[in-house]
């Protein structure tokens, strides 16, 4: 759980907007919640293969508290948890995709490539 109580206004916006994001996946989690749109938990859990499920639950939790995703849970069997990106969680597209884009020229100035290089958001 997290220990920041945001009914008080934080006395430092910066810290506010990288307490949101910061986390070992959650920015990842949103990267790729922006591509798909709506992923299933395990779907998701793939995309970031070095992640443990127990972290993957925990992250995606706190991004759902802050408002940032959307978790709809599927009452069939076996059960169904899709997770989406939320409207508030939409705003975050320009600084993801720089962030993105400062990756990609950092690993190009090292000759290095990632995987996603080839892939383009849809408009």
């Amino acid at each position: 759980m997290k220990l920041d109580n945001y009914d008080k206004v934080p006395g430092c916006t910066m810290y506010a907007a990288l307490n949101l994001i910061s986390g070992k996946w959650k920015g990842v989690i949103l990267y790729y919640l922006l591509q798909s749109g709506t992923l299933r938990f395990n779907a998701l859990n793939r995309k970031l293969e070095n992640c443990s499920q127990r972290l993957l639950i925990k992250q995606l939790r706190e991004l759902e508290e802050d408002g940032l995703v959307a978790r709809t849970v599927y009452a069939v069997v076996p059960p169904r948890v899709d997770y989406s990106i939320t409207e508030e969680g939409r705003t975050l597209e320009p600084i993801l995709m720089g962030l993105r884009d400062w990756g990609h020229g950092w690993l190009k100035r090292r000759n290095l490539t990632a995987r996603d290089d080839h892939f383009v958001l849809p408009k």
